[in-house]
Protein backbone atom coordinates (compact mmCIF):
# COMPACT_ATOMS: atom_id res chain seq x y z
CA UNK A 1 0.00 0.00 0.00
CA UNK A 2 2.93 1.87 0.97
CA UNK A 3 4.50 1.72 -2.46
CA UNK A 4 1.73 2.21 -4.24
CA UNK A 5 0.77 5.09 -2.47
CA UNK A 6 4.41 6.46 -3.22
CA UNK A 7 4.03 5.59 -7.19
CA UNK A 8 0.62 7.83 -7.11
CA UNK A 9 2.51 10.98 -5.50
CA UNK A 10 5.29 10.16 -8.09
CA UNK A 11 3.20 10.03 -10.99
CA UNK A 12 0.59 12.92 -9.70
CA UNK A 13 4.49 15.03 -9.90
CA UNK A 14 5.49 14.06 -13.14
CA UNK A 15 1.56 14.32 -14.93
CA UNK A 16 2.43 18.39 -12.86
CA UNK A 17 5.92 18.49 -14.74
CA UNK A 18 4.36 17.99 -18.09
CA UNK A 19 1.48 20.18 -17.97
CA UNK A 20 3.97 22.71 -16.88
CA UNK A 21 6.32 22.31 -19.45
CA UNK A 22 3.15 22.51 -22.06
CA UNK A 23 2.27 25.69 -20.37
CA UNK A 24 5.28 27.22 -21.15
CA UNK A 25 5.41 25.88 -25.04
CA UNK A 26 1.72 27.42 -25.54
CA UNK A 27 0.69 30.54 -27.49
CA UNK A 28 -2.86 32.14 -27.35
CA UNK A 29 -4.28 34.46 -29.60
CA UNK A 30 -4.70 37.81 -28.32
CA UNK A 31 -5.29 40.63 -30.91
CA UNK A 32 -4.96 41.69 -34.66
CA UNK A 33 -3.37 45.53 -34.85
CA UNK A 34 -4.08 46.74 -38.62
CA UNK A 35 -1.25 48.44 -40.14
CA UNK A 36 -1.94 51.53 -42.23
CA UNK A 37 -1.27 51.19 -45.98
CA UNK A 38 1.70 48.46 -45.27
CA UNK A 39 2.14 45.21 -45.99
CA UNK A 40 4.81 44.24 -43.81
CA UNK A 41 7.63 41.42 -44.33
CA UNK A 42 10.34 41.90 -41.91
CA UNK A 43 9.99 42.49 -38.48
CA UNK A 44 12.41 43.77 -35.83
CA UNK A 45 12.75 45.94 -32.60
CA UNK A 46 15.38 48.25 -30.87
CA UNK A 47 14.75 50.46 -27.79
CA UNK A 48 11.86 52.50 -30.33
CA UNK A 49 9.73 49.98 -30.69
CA UNK A 50 8.69 47.17 -33.18
CA UNK A 51 10.30 48.47 -36.95
CA UNK A 52 8.80 46.81 -40.19
CA UNK A 53 10.39 46.36 -43.67
CA UNK A 54 7.60 47.57 -46.33
CA UNK A 55 8.88 46.29 -49.12
CA UNK A 56 6.11 47.28 -51.88
CA UNK A 57 6.63 50.69 -50.91
CA UNK A 58 10.14 50.66 -50.72
CA UNK A 59 10.72 51.92 -47.08
CA UNK A 60 11.30 50.60 -43.30
CA UNK A 61 9.02 52.07 -40.81
CA UNK A 62 8.60 52.10 -37.28
CA UNK A 63 5.21 51.53 -35.75
CA UNK A 64 3.40 52.54 -32.60
CA UNK A 65 0.75 49.81 -30.73
CA UNK A 66 -1.85 51.05 -33.04
CA UNK A 67 0.18 50.20 -35.81
CA UNK A 68 0.67 53.58 -36.82
CA UNK A 69 3.89 54.76 -38.20
CA UNK A 70 5.82 56.61 -35.86
CA UNK A 71 9.36 57.42 -38.06
CA UNK A 72 9.99 56.16 -41.77
CA UNK A 73 12.78 55.85 -44.25
CA UNK A 74 12.01 56.29 -47.80
CA UNK A 75 13.70 55.23 -51.02
CA UNK A 76 14.69 51.82 -50.63
CA UNK A 77 14.47 49.15 -52.95
CA UNK A 78 12.65 46.13 -51.48
CA UNK A 79 13.85 46.09 -48.08
CA UNK A 80 13.50 42.30 -46.39
CA UNK A 81 13.92 40.51 -43.32
CA UNK A 82 15.90 42.86 -40.84
CA UNK A 83 17.88 42.94 -37.82
CA UNK A 84 18.99 45.13 -35.05
CA UNK A 85 21.77 45.35 -32.83
CA UNK A 86 22.46 48.33 -30.18
CA UNK A 87 19.72 50.33 -31.91
CA UNK A 88 21.43 50.02 -35.10
CA UNK A 89 18.62 48.35 -38.31
CA UNK A 90 20.75 46.45 -40.46
CA UNK A 91 18.26 46.02 -44.01
CA UNK A 92 18.71 43.46 -47.16
CA UNK A 93 17.46 45.46 -50.39
CA UNK A 94 17.06 42.55 -52.32
CA UNK A 95 16.12 45.09 -55.34
CA UNK A 96 19.69 46.71 -55.56
CA UNK A 97 22.15 43.80 -54.10
CA UNK A 98 22.80 45.61 -50.80
CA UNK A 99 23.26 45.32 -47.02
CA UNK A 100 22.36 48.72 -45.44
CA UNK A 101 22.91 49.92 -41.55
CA UNK A 102 20.61 52.64 -40.70
CA UNK A 103 22.02 54.67 -37.34
CA UNK A 104 19.74 57.22 -36.15
CA UNK A 105 19.22 59.17 -39.53
CA UNK A 106 22.31 58.09 -41.02
CA UNK A 107 21.97 55.25 -43.70
CA UNK A 108 25.52 53.38 -44.89
CA UNK A 109 26.07 50.35 -46.71
CA UNK A 110 27.77 47.87 -45.83
CA UNK A 111 30.69 46.42 -47.79
CA UNK A 112 30.42 42.47 -48.35
CA UNK A 113 33.62 41.21 -50.55
CA UNK A 114 31.44 39.07 -52.57
CA UNK A 115 28.50 39.69 -55.04
CA UNK A 116 24.83 39.39 -53.74
CA UNK A 117 22.25 38.57 -55.92
CA UNK A 118 18.82 39.28 -53.97
CA UNK A 119 19.60 38.83 -50.79
CA UNK A 120 16.18 38.47 -48.47
CA UNK A 121 17.44 38.16 -45.23
CA UNK A 122 20.22 38.93 -42.60
CA UNK A 123 21.23 38.71 -39.08
CA UNK A 124 23.66 40.56 -36.73
CA UNK A 125 25.15 39.04 -33.51
CA UNK A 126 27.98 40.72 -31.63
CA UNK A 127 30.55 40.98 -34.71
CA UNK A 128 28.95 37.81 -36.38
CA UNK A 129 26.71 38.67 -40.07
CA UNK A 130 24.85 35.85 -41.74
CA UNK A 131 23.13 37.02 -45.02
CA UNK A 132 20.21 34.24 -46.69
CA UNK A 133 21.53 35.24 -50.76
CA UNK A 134 17.98 34.24 -52.41
CA UNK A 135 19.02 34.07 -56.66
CA UNK A 136 22.62 32.20 -55.18
CA UNK A 137 20.72 30.22 -52.84
CA UNK A 138 23.54 30.31 -50.06
CA UNK A 139 24.31 32.09 -47.01
CA UNK A 140 27.07 33.94 -46.20
CA UNK A 141 28.42 33.65 -42.87
CA UNK A 142 31.31 35.72 -41.06
CA UNK A 143 32.46 36.34 -37.75
CA UNK A 144 34.35 39.88 -38.34
CA UNK A 145 31.92 41.13 -41.37
CA UNK A 146 35.10 41.02 -43.39
CA UNK A 147 35.34 37.41 -44.57
CA UNK A 148 32.74 35.43 -45.58
CA UNK A 149 32.24 31.80 -45.49
CA UNK A 150 29.55 31.00 -48.90
CA UNK A 151 27.26 28.05 -47.59
CA UNK A 152 25.29 25.42 -49.47
CA UNK A 153 24.24 26.01 -52.87
CA UNK A 154 20.96 24.99 -55.24
CA UNK A 155 19.50 22.02 -54.68
CA UNK A 156 16.85 19.45 -52.60
CA UNK A 157 19.75 17.56 -50.44
CA UNK A 158 21.14 18.38 -46.82
CA UNK A 159 22.81 21.47 -46.99
CA UNK A 160 21.26 22.39 -50.19
CA UNK A 161 18.52 25.81 -50.52
CA UNK A 162 15.82 26.25 -52.45
CA UNK A 163 15.57 30.02 -52.63
CA UNK A 164 16.49 30.93 -48.49
CA UNK A 165 14.59 33.87 -47.24
CA UNK A 166 15.68 34.44 -43.83
CA UNK A 167 18.56 33.58 -41.24
CA UNK A 168 19.56 34.15 -37.71
CA UNK A 169 22.63 32.99 -35.34
CA UNK A 170 22.62 31.56 -31.83
CA UNK A 171 25.06 30.63 -29.90
CA UNK A 172 26.32 27.62 -31.52
CA UNK A 173 24.17 27.39 -34.95
CA UNK A 174 23.20 29.32 -37.76
CA UNK A 175 19.36 28.94 -38.49
CA UNK A 176 17.82 29.02 -42.59
CA UNK A 177 14.77 29.38 -43.46
CA UNK A 178 14.50 27.59 -46.94
CA UNK A 179 11.89 28.20 -48.95
CA UNK A 180 10.75 26.41 -50.98
CA UNK A 181 12.14 23.14 -49.99
CA UNK A 182 10.06 24.03 -47.18
CA UNK A 183 12.12 24.05 -44.49
CA UNK A 184 14.76 25.05 -41.98
CA UNK A 185 18.26 23.80 -41.73
CA UNK A 186 20.44 24.30 -39.55
CA UNK A 187 24.42 24.65 -39.59
CA UNK A 188 27.70 24.69 -37.07
CA UNK A 189 29.69 27.89 -37.81
CA UNK A 190 32.13 26.23 -39.59
CA UNK A 191 29.55 25.83 -41.78
CA UNK A 192 29.11 22.48 -41.61
CA UNK A 193 25.04 20.78 -42.00
CA UNK A 194 23.82 19.78 -38.82
CA UNK A 195 19.77 18.85 -39.03
CA UNK A 196 16.74 19.96 -40.89
CA UNK A 197 13.80 20.79 -38.88
CA UNK A 198 9.95 20.75 -40.60
CA UNK A 199 10.52 18.66 -43.28
CA UNK A 200 7.23 16.67 -42.08
CA UNK A 201 5.49 19.36 -41.76
CA UNK A 202 4.00 20.16 -45.22
CA UNK A 203 4.64 23.53 -45.11
CA UNK A 204 4.51 25.76 -48.22
CA UNK A 205 6.71 28.53 -48.63
CA UNK A 206 8.75 28.59 -44.73
CA UNK A 207 9.56 32.72 -45.61
CA UNK A 208 10.39 34.02 -42.05
CA UNK A 209 12.12 32.08 -38.60
CA UNK A 210 12.45 33.24 -34.69
CA UNK A 211 14.93 31.07 -32.91
CA UNK A 212 14.67 31.66 -28.78
CA UNK A 213 16.53 29.09 -26.24
CA UNK A 214 13.76 26.44 -26.43
CA UNK A 215 11.67 27.18 -29.87
CA UNK A 216 12.05 27.65 -33.27
CA UNK A 217 9.08 29.68 -35.03
CA UNK A 218 8.36 29.11 -39.16
CA UNK A 219 6.13 31.59 -41.20
CA UNK A 220 4.55 28.94 -43.36
CA UNK A 221 3.33 31.46 -46.03
CA UNK A 222 1.50 29.56 -48.76
CA UNK A 223 -0.94 27.83 -46.04
CA UNK A 224 -1.47 30.72 -43.58
CA UNK A 225 0.57 29.24 -40.82
CA UNK A 226 2.57 29.76 -37.85
CA UNK A 227 4.40 26.25 -36.68
CA UNK A 228 6.15 25.94 -33.04
CA UNK A 229 8.85 23.94 -32.85
CA UNK A 230 11.08 22.68 -30.31
CA UNK A 231 15.21 22.12 -30.78
CA UNK A 232 15.06 18.73 -31.59
CA UNK A 233 12.02 19.49 -34.53
CA UNK A 234 9.10 18.11 -32.48
CA UNK A 235 6.20 20.84 -33.69
CA UNK A 236 4.76 21.70 -30.25
CA UNK A 237 1.92 24.26 -32.11
CA UNK A 238 0.45 25.20 -34.93
CA UNK A 239 -1.01 29.11 -34.96
CA UNK A 240 -3.52 29.95 -37.51
CA UNK A 241 -6.07 32.51 -35.51
CA UNK A 242 -5.75 36.11 -37.24
CA UNK A 243 -2.67 34.27 -39.66
CA UNK A 244 -2.68 35.37 -43.20
CA UNK A 245 0.11 35.21 -45.71
CA UNK A 246 2.86 35.51 -42.87
CA UNK A 247 6.11 36.48 -43.92
CA UNK A 248 7.87 37.10 -40.48
CA UNK A 249 7.82 36.41 -36.91
CA UNK A 250 9.72 38.50 -33.48
CA UNK A 251 9.25 38.15 -29.44
CA UNK A 252 9.01 41.36 -28.24
CA UNK A 253 8.64 41.94 -24.48
CA UNK A 254 7.39 38.16 -23.97
CA UNK A 255 4.63 38.44 -27.15
CA UNK A 256 4.50 36.91 -30.19
CA UNK A 257 4.63 38.91 -33.42
CA UNK A 258 3.50 37.99 -36.73
CA UNK A 259 3.64 39.93 -39.48
CA UNK A 260 0.95 39.13 -42.20
CA UNK A 261 1.57 40.33 -45.47
CA UNK A 262 -1.53 40.09 -47.26
CA UNK A 263 -3.91 42.53 -45.12
CA UNK A 264 -1.54 44.57 -43.68
CA UNK A 265 -1.69 43.60 -40.37
CA UNK A 266 0.31 42.25 -36.82
CA UNK A 267 -1.08 39.59 -35.03
CA UNK A 268 -0.03 38.98 -31.54
CA UNK A 269 -0.27 36.19 -29.42
CA UNK A 270 0.60 35.76 -25.27
CA UNK A 271 1.67 32.71 -23.60
CA UNK A 272 -0.96 30.63 -21.45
Amino acid sequence: MIQRTIYLVAFTLLFAACKEEEKVTSWTYSETISLKAINPIGLTSTEQGIWLSDGDRNRLVLVDGDGKVVQAFDSLDRPMHIASKDNSIYVPTYGNDKILKIDGDRVQEIVIPDSLDAPAGVDIRGNEMAIADFYNHRVLYSTDGKDFLSVGKQGKKDGEFYYPTDVQITDDAIWVADAYNNRVQIFDKSGKFVKIIGAEARMNAATGIYVTEKELMVTDFESERVLVFDHDGNMKQELRKGVTKPTDVLIYKGDLYIANYRNGSMVIYKRN
